[in-house]
């Protein structure tokens, strides 16, 4: 199982204080994390004006990079297509567009994760 890691999935726990891990764990079981090059970058931007983001890109060091060619919304699709991978994200806009693509979308729910889409 692989699932993909959109910025604001990064900053729930910081946010919102879930267990990320736990919470991937819990839906789809042991789980390979990716989170997409273009994330990283909006992450980073994120960092250089809120704790949170500082946190969420320490987060992020502990997954896999996934290089992608494009940036936002389309590196994100761009890894959960290539990857056959659940995407996390809160992003209403984004998970319409992942529906579209038939990618399998997580997504937050009174403090915890759900799958919005399989």
């Amino acid at each position: 199982m692989r699932v993909v890691l959109d910025a604001n999935a990064l900053l729930m726990p910081f946010q919102y204080g879930i267990n990320l891990d736990a919470e991937i764990q819990r839906l789809v079981g042991n789980a390979e994390v990716y989170v997409p090059s273009s994330v990283l970058g909006e992450v980073e931007r994120i960092a250089k004006r809120r704790w949170e983001g500082r946190a969420a890109l320490r987060l992020a060091s502990k997954y896999r990079v996934f290089e992608v060619e494009n940036l936002g919304d389309e590196g994100v699709i761009e890894a959960g297509k290539k990857l056959n991978a659940y995407v996390v994200t809160n992003d209403r806009k984004l998970i319409s567009r992942l529906v579209n693509e038939g990618i399998k979308v997580i997504s937050l729910s009174n403090n915890h994760l759900v799958i919005e889409y399989e």
